[in-house]
């Protein structure tokens, strides 16, 4: 243990001693273990094997497990999540808390991460070109056509939910709202993914593969938040 301890009190002195690595560093891991994670799930996907090998029966035991009730609520949360309520909530937000707020910087970083997951998305969904779920398995068949991969409701609700969380940690530090928009964004994030699946819309990979995605473009934002805080420059 007393060498465990020299050896983060080393660590510890070196950071400080760099502040410019302390300040990228959380960021650096997160767009690391993003990127690394969807390089597995798109690998999976293009050899048909590992993860892949799951989307077939989820997507299976789903479909059969639909009801009534749970086809509104989920329709609800895709309709929400999608391509024209999503940015609409997005800039209202953004424009209320600036204007509240008197504040610039956080407003436009979460606007700036909210573009570029879209653009991401669209990208890669161009690249890979992975068909979507057969059309039986659609609440309403042929609703959508685009590529499947990554899940653009996905990668766009998650995004959302854990930029804020981390604007608002940075910005409050209690215990008790950093757990509660903690466990809101893991909630947030699952029943927008199980909802892409549950109506049967996407695939598991397609799903886990656009919260890949947003965890690294969280680690841009924290890098970007970072630096410009290091350089010390005001929050507005």
């Amino acid at each position: 243990m007393s060498r465990l301890a020299h050896l983060r009190g080393r660590l510890a002195h070196e950071l400080d001693r760099r502040p410019t690595v302390r300040a990228v560093a959380p960021g650096l891991l997160l767009v690391f273990g993003g990127v690394l994670a969807f390089a597995g799930l798109l690998d999976a996907v293009w050899e048909n094997d590992d993860v892949s090998l799951f989307d077939q029966p989820v997507l299976a035991a789903l479909v059969a497990s639909r009801g009534a009730l749970a086809t509104a609520i989920f329709g609800v949360i895709t309709a929400v999540s999608g391509p024209i309520v999503l940015p609409a909530i997005v800039a209202v937000a953004c424009l209320t808390w600036a204007r509240v707020r008197h504040e610039w910087w956080r407003p436009l970083l979460l606007m700036g991460a909210m573009v570029t997951s879209t653009a991401i998305s669209v990208a890669i969904k161009g690249i890979v070109a992975r068909p979507r779920p057969p059309l039986d398995t659609m609440v309403v068949p042929g609703a959508e056509m685009s590529a499947s991969f990554p899940s653009g409701h996905t990668i766009g609700a998650a995004t959302l939910l854990l930029v804020t969380w981390y604007l608002v940690v940075r910005r409050y530090r209690s215990t008790a709202r950093q757990v509660g928009w903690a466990v809101g964004t893991v909630v947030g994030t699952l029943a927008v993914g199980l909802s892409r699946m549950y109506l049967g819309y996407h695939f598991l990979t397609d799903v886990l593969a656009a919260i890949a995605l947003a965890v690294a473009i969280l680690g841009v934002v924290t890098i970007v938040d970072r630096l410009h805080t290091l350089r010390g420059r005001p929050q507005r």
